[in-house]
This record gives C-alpha cells, sequence and structure tokens, in this order.
C-alpha cells in the first residue's frame, strides 16, 4: 500500500516550482553513485538512506550509500558525498528505527544487521526532502538544512519505538567512535573518526583524517537506553566507544564498532533535530541552533529546503522540450549543484588539512570541501561559477587554503580534511584557472598563481616518491623531476599511466599559462605556454598503422613496449592498449590535447585526416554510435577522458557532426530513469557535461571561457547571472532538429562555432535556426573554428 503523505502537495514559493522536474533517483544504478536523500545545495548534510549490499560479496551497496536495486535499508546517515566512486566513503552516523527488541550487536553484520527491507512505491526523493514506509511499518520523513537535518519516524500503533544510532558504521569504517545519551534531555551526541576514501586500493588512504562530530535532540522522552561495542550488548547503557577498524584489505573489520540505542515507548511520532560539525560537539549545537528552534518540524526545514532549490534551480530558466528532456535537465542541473559542499560551521570555523582550527578568511563566506578535481576541472567549476561568480571565489580559496595548510601542496581529490592523492595529473591549475576566467575574481589570486607554480617548478619529495603509486601518488605533480629534465614522464616515474600523466600535465601547463595571462603576467603566461606544447614528446607518428599515438616512452627517448599484466613478454604497441593510461586506451586518450586542437589535428596530418579517426572514433563499421560500452578503440561518454571529444569537429570544420552526435548521446544515454546517468557522476562532473550540452555550449578549454557550440534541446534558455544573463533562443527545437542552420550572437548573424570569453562574462542573446537535416555550409570556413593555444599564446 502506498502512503497517504507521498501525493501531498508541494508548498508554494515564491518561484516556480522548478523542483518538481527533479527526479533524484536519475542515477541511482548503473554506477552513478548518486543519493536521493535529502541536501540543500552545497549542504554540509546530506541525510540518505544507505542500502544493504545487494551482492553479498560487498560491504556497501555503492558509493553514495543507495543503489537502486538493493531491497533493505540499514540506515540513514547524515553525510554522504555525490556519484564517486572506489568503496565510497563518509555516511556518517546511520541512524536506523527499528520495532524489534536489541537482542544482538549491530556489529556482528556491518551490512544486514537490523536492516529493513522497503518499496520503491513507498519511497518519495525531492530535494531537500526524502520519504520511505519501511517493511517494519516506520514511516522515515528527513529533510535538511545546510548544516542540520531533521527527521519524523512514524511507528506503528502498538509496536515498540527504538532508534540505533550507529555511530561507528560509515561507509568506509572508522577508527574511532564515541556516543553519548543524556535520557534526561532527550539528547544523543557522539563523533566518528573515519575516512579511508580508496583505502582498499592500497595503504596510502587507508587511514583516517576527519571527525565528524554530532548532536540530536530527540521530541520524546527516552524510556529506554543501551549500548554495543563489538559483538556485545549492555542494555540500559548510555555511552559506547569503539571504531570498525578498516581491517586488512581496507573494509570494515567484522564484528568490530560501537553505538547505542534509544527507546520511546511504543508507536507514534519520534521526530529528531541533528547538527553537525567537523570541528566540535560545541560547533554542532551551534549550527543546529542557527538553523532550526526546538519545535522546528520536518515539514518546515523540507519547505525551506525546496525554496532554497528552486532558486537556484531557476538560475537557468528553460522553455519548450520534452517532459523526459526537461526533468533530465533540470536533475542534471540538481546534481551539479551539490558539490563541493560546505564545511566552515556556521561561526567560520572548520578543521584544516593539517589538523588545526582555522576560520575563513576575510572576504571568504564559505570554506568548501570534496573536490575530485581530476573530474570537476573540465565542466563543473565553469557551471558553478558562471551561475554564482562569489561562491566560485570561496572554492577556489577554499583549494588555496588547503593546499597552504598541506605544505604547498594542491591535492587531486580531498575529501573534507584529508588529501587523497586519487586519480593522476595535477588538475588544481586548470581548476582555479576555470574560476577565474568564468568571473570568480575574489581570491588570493596572485598569491594562488604564485603556489601553483612553485609547485609546477620545485619538486617536492612526495613528487620524487612511489607512495601511493599507481592510484594514488602522494606528490601533487608525480615525476616533476623528470618532467624538467625530459619534459614527458617517461616510464618508471611515480605515475598511474605515464603516457595519461604526460597529457594531464601539460593542461595543468595551460591552466597556469591562462590564469598568468587572465592577471597580467605575460612572462609565466608564454614559459607555461611552451611547456603545455609538451605533449608532442610523447606522440609517435608511427604507433600504429592507421596514423599517430600518444604513446609511453622510456627515459632514454625509446618508445616503450606495451607491459599487460596478463603477459610478462612485452608486446608491440596497440591503440586498444590500456598501458600508460587511466581508465582509459591509447584510442581514447589520442583527442586530449584540449587547448590546441589545431596542433594536434597537424600532428595527425590536417584536418580531414582527423575527420576520418573522429568518425572512426564514434562509431562502428556498421555505422551505428559506439559512444559507450562498444569496445576500446571507441569513445565512452560515460567517463572523463572522453566527455571533450563530441566538439571536436567544431575544430575540424564539421559542426554538424559535433550536433548531431551531442544530440544523439542526450537521447540515448541520459534518461529519466535509476540508471540514466552513464556511469559515475563524479561530484556533479558528468551532470554538468549534460548542462551545458543541452544548452549547445560547452566549456572547451580547460583555464578558458571560451565557449563552443552544439545546438540547444530547448526553445528558449535563460541563463541568470549577476553580471548579465544569456538568453539562447531556438524557436524550432525539437528532439529531431539538431541541426544548426545559422546563429545569431546578439543581433548578429555569425558563421563561428563559438563564443569568446566576453559573452561568458557578460552575457548576450544567442539564436539558433535549426532543422532536421545538415547546414554543411555554416561554420566551415577557415577560420570559423574555436580557437586552438600553441606556444605563443594569444595576448589576453
Amino acid at each position: 500500500m502506498t502512503l497517504s503523505f507521498l501525493t501531498a502537495t508541494s508548498q508554494e514559493t515564491a518561484h516556480p516550482d522548478r523542483a518538481s522536474w527533479v527526479n533524484p533517483l536519475i542515477g541511482t544504478t548503473n554506477g552513478g553513485n548518486v543519493f536521493p536523500g535529502a541536501t540543500m545545495p552545497f549542504g554540509m548534510v546530506q541525510f540518505s538512506p544507505e542500502n544493504s549490499p545487494v551482492n553479498s560479496k560487498n560491504t556497501i551497496a555503492a558509493p553514495g550509500g543507495y543503489e537502486y536495486r538493493s531491497q533493505k535499508i540499514r540506515g540513514f546517515s547524515l553525510t554522504n558525498v555525490e556519484g564517486w566512486g572506489c568503496a565510497g566513503g563518509s555516511g556518517d552516523i546511520p541512524l536506523m528505527p527499528v520495532t524489534e527488541a536489541v537482542e544482538s550487536s549491530p556489529s556482528k553484520d556491518f551490512r544486514n544487521a537490523y536492516a529493513t527491507g522497503f518499496a520503491h512505491i513507498d519511497e518519495k526523493a525531492e530535494p531537500g526532502s526524502y520519504r520511505v514506509k519501511l517493511a517494519n511499518g516506520v514511516e522515515v520523513s528527513l529533510a535538511a538544512a545546510t548544516r542540520m537535518g531533521v527527521a519524523t519516524f512514524r511507528f506503528p500503533v502498538g509496536k515498540p519505538a527504538r532508534i540505533l544510532v550507529r555511530t561507528s558504521d560509515s561507509e568506509a569504517g572508522s577508527t574511532a567512535a564515541q556516543t553519548n545519551i543524556d535520557a534526561s534531555t532527550g539528547t544523543i551526541t557522539g563523533s566518528v573518526t573515519s575516512g579511508n576514501f580508496c583505502g582498499f586500493l592500497g595503504t596510502e588512504d587507508r587511514r583516517s583524517y576527519y571527525t565528524l562530530y554530532f548532536v540530536a535532540h530527540f521530541d520524546r522522552p527516552v524510556t529506554e537506553t543501551g549500548a554495543w561495542k563489538d559483538e556485545s550488548i549492555t542494555p540500559g547503557a548510555t555511552k559506547a566507544e569503539g571504531g570498525t577498524g578498516f581491517g586488512a584489505k581496507g573494509f570494515p573489520d567484522a564484528g568490530h564498532g560501537s553505538g547505542v540505542w534509544a527507546g520511546f515507548g511504543n508507536g507514534g511520532d519520534v521526530r529528531v533535530r541533528v547538527g553537525i560539525s567537523y570541528v566540535s560537539e560545541a560547533n554542532a549545537e551551534a549550527n543546529l541552533d542557527a538553523e532550526s528552534l526546538a519545535d522546528t518540524t520536518y515539514e518546515q526545514v523540507s519547505r525551506r529546503a525546496r525554496d532554497a532549490w528552486n532558486k537556484r534551480l531557476n538560475q537557468i530558466e528553460i522553455e519548450g522540450g520534452t517532459d523526459q528532456q526537461r526533468t533530465v535537465f533540470t536533475t542534471a542541473l540538481y546534481h551539479a549543484l551539490m558539490t563541493p559542499t560546505t564545511y566552515s560551521d556556521s561561526n567560520g570555523e572548520y578543521t584544516g588539512m593539517d589538523g588545526k582550527v582555522h576560520h575563513v578568511v576575510a572576504g571568504q563566506s564559505v570554506q568548501y570541501a570534496n573536490f575530485s578535481g581530476w573530474d570537476v576541472y573540465r565542466s563543473q567549476f565553469q557551471l558553478l561559477t558562471w551561475l554564482d561568480a562569489k561562491q566560485g571565489s570561496d572554492v577556489a580559496q577554499s583549494l588555496y587554503n588547503q593546499s597552504q595548510q598541506d605544505g604547498g601542496r594542491w591535492d587531486r581529490w580531498t575529501h573534507l580534511s584529508g588529501a587523497t592523492h586519487v586519480m593522476n595529473g595535477d588538475p588544481a591549475a586548470a581548476a582555479i584557472a576555470d574560476i577565474w576566467a568564468f568571473g570568480g575574481r575574489q581570491f588570493e589570486t596572485k598569491a594562488a598563481l604564485a603556489s601553483l607554480v612553485h609547485a609546477a617548478d620545485v619538486p617536492t619529495k612526495e613528487d620524487l616518491s612511489q607512495a601511493g603509486c599507481p592510484v594514488e601518488c602522494a606528490g601533487q605533480r608525480p615525476g616533476l623531476d623528470q618532467w624538467l629534465k625530459l619534459h614527458y614522464i617517461p616510464v618508471g616515474a611515480p605515475a598511474w599511466g605515464p603516457a595519461a600523466d604526460t597529457l594531464e600535465d601539460v593542461s595543468a601547463e595551460f591552466g597556469i599559462s591562462a590564469l598568468a595571462g587572465h592577471l597580467g603576467d605575460s612572462a609565466i603566461q608564454r614559459r607555461f605556454a611552451e611547456r603545455a606544447q609538451y605533449w608532442k614528446n610523447i606522440w609517435n607518428p608511427q604507433a600504429a598503422p592507421d596514423g599517430g599515438y600518444f604513446m609511453n616512452r622510456n627515459a632514454d627517448g625509446s618508445w616503450a613496449k606495451i607491459q599487460d599484466d596478463n603477459d610478462k613478454a612485452p608486446k608491440d604497441f596497440t591503440p586498444s592498449t590500456e598501458d600508460g593510461f587511466v581508465e582509459g586506451t591509447a584510442a581514447q586518450y589520442v583527442w586530449m590535447v584540449p587547448f590546441n586542437v589545431a596542433g594536434l589535428f597537424e600532428q595527425m596530418g590536417g584536418r580531414d585526416k582527423a575527420v576520418v579517426r573522429l568518425d572512426r572514433f564514434f562509431y562502428d563499421e556498421k555505422g551505428a554510435p559506439a559512444v559507450t560500452k562498444a569496445g576500446p578503440l571507441h569513445a565512452e561518454l560515460d567517463n572523463e577522458p572522453s566527455v571533450e571529444t563530441p566538439w571536436l569537429y567544431d575544430f575540424a570544420g564539421q559542426p554538424w557532426k559535433t550536433q548531431q552526435l551531442v544530440r544523439q548521446v542526450l537521447n540515448t544515454i541520459w534518461k529519466n530513469a535509476p540508471d540514466g546517468i552513464p556511469g559515475n557522476d563524479d561530484l556533479g562532473e558528468m551532470s554538468s557535461w549534460a548542462v551545458f550540452a543541452s544548452m549547445g555550449l560547452y566549456p572547451e578549454i580547460p583555464g578558458r571561457a571560451e565557449l563552443v557550440l552544439g545546438s540547444p534541446i530547448f526553445s528558449k534558455i535563460t541563463v541568470h547571472r549577476a553580471s548579465g544573463d544569456v538568453s539562447i533562443l531556438a524557436p524550432a527545437a525539437e528532439t529531431n532538429t539538431p541541426y544548426v542552420q545559422g546563429v545569431k550572437v546578439n543581433g548578429k548573424a555569425s558563421s563561428k562555432t563559438w563564443l569568446p570569453e566576453s559573452f561568458a562574462l557578460k552575457g548576450g542573446t544567442l539564436e539558433f535556426d535549426l532543422g532536421s537535416t545538415p547546414d554543411k555550409n555554416w561554420g566551415v570556413k577557415k577560420g570559423d573554428e574555436p580557437p586552438s593555444f600553441g606556444a605563443s599564446p594569444a595576448n589576453e
């Protein structure tokens, strides 16, 4: 039976109810790894269900805590991270309502103990709130403010009302946990110390690096208490201590952990308000007080959260399109506006990368956390800053603050106060340049540039170390000494994949060059523009019969043989190899010079030959699209190494192919369904791709704000920005009209397949004339293509 409360009408707000177009269950399977629970835009709290795993071999259901195929919930956690990979993390302080007696320790079975079934028909996820009826009869309603959450647990009449506080049971485990019940005030407090993101991959991250504190106030008298540690329970106890550990292989240790339970008599509603902080219990209480009163209800918090989401979602207004397109687009925008997350408390304090308590600097509103640099430098930071330049500035300041607290290292993947080093390359420079280019100027810009230049010029002991390699190399610039000497990352240097690391590093060099150019430092701009061309040093024009490829290179300059883990004998190069590359193949990385596409095409023998290779990359031998799971020689538009490739036809003088291909992807692999995100959403990166693609724009060049053109799927799009709105008009936009027949920029006809930085910054009007057949005369002349940046950068 479905729940009556699931059909309640939405509250009227000051803005159109765009939240009703969001389906938070999109991306909850197929590896999307999003969570469906309650959160605010960029909120600290993510109040969301933690499922039991679908596969008995797994410790968790999925990174993000939720997997649509799971049929059980083991708790409702207070924190999570959107769309990440590995074995997840966070998922802190799961609260679990139970109607049974607590007769054995929940730590006996991390995955399934006291888990309860549920059905999707009894579940409702909306921006800012989440509701579900569990198989044990408890109706759960969750809502979130920025630093606090509120829950109502409606227990069946006549059934015991108990809540487990599984303090130690963070998704990746914990090294310490402590919990206290004050029955006289109905308060439970405590903390968990955790980390361990990707810790199962190696020992570098098999450690704790943050402590989360919480304060929970219940509105009913506590009539029963109890606690457990490891496999022992103590009815009547009010304190518990002990973490799960990370085990020998980086997963929570079976039979270890601690928590408490509280009973509230029989049946009825139990309401709890929970505040959190990464600094102290006192700050958690202060955060709770700042955002709620003692009698604050679920309905009030969920309504405020919905209002906040409507305000953010209405920054990009859309007209036209199908119901599915509107839902997919708005949900993608929703997912793209979740991360990075608020990390500083209401008083401005936060725990830094050095373990010390810091305060936001003058002019900074919020310290943010959770940065998957390898992912988000490609388009998510651009979208975030484009919509709110002040927030982008705070994000840049947050990254700079982290680097200063971490000895000058700009780590590529930071989780809360931990540098995890996950992925490869050095995305920080491009990320900071992205923010500046799209209008984020209120941070310590010159100091940030100086720090990035120093990190690119002066090797550290971590840069020289193999610690954590291949996946978690500890240095900001692994193999930097070899880079400075050889001008590429050779085989044997600290790296995940030498060829891939080289290609990521040249984008970092270009990011420094772009930032320096914007800041007026022409000497740094020129020096790093030259270094950005080091990609040519790993280009082998005779790599394969079909042309040149990027290849691993030895330190002596010779081309390396392929070393296959399954075959000890080295082999000759083949484009399908993953040796030297990261989450991709040589064929998929051959396009990764987004700042100098013209230079890359020249190496390939010119535009015509590049187009032949692009056609072969995106389509199989029968002409069918090959954009995901089509094999190692084709595009994988479910992962970052391929995301910029569909717009390369704009550079090659055949823009109609970009228009058709992007529309094909939006029409097929982005769906209003649980499997509607093609792979990890990666803290909103993939969703930001879908947002830009649906508007007919893409920030192809890292560190700059030129926008390359596809075609919009809506008849009217208005991007509201403080420094000037962007209006995109396409009266003929339909699902089957992807082809541009003409474009006007601010009323003037244009044949260029790109927009200058000034348009992104100042706003304007973009008009598309669209049709169902390609116009092969538009955007094809030499000079219509987007800019490319070689060793002699254009003047800023």
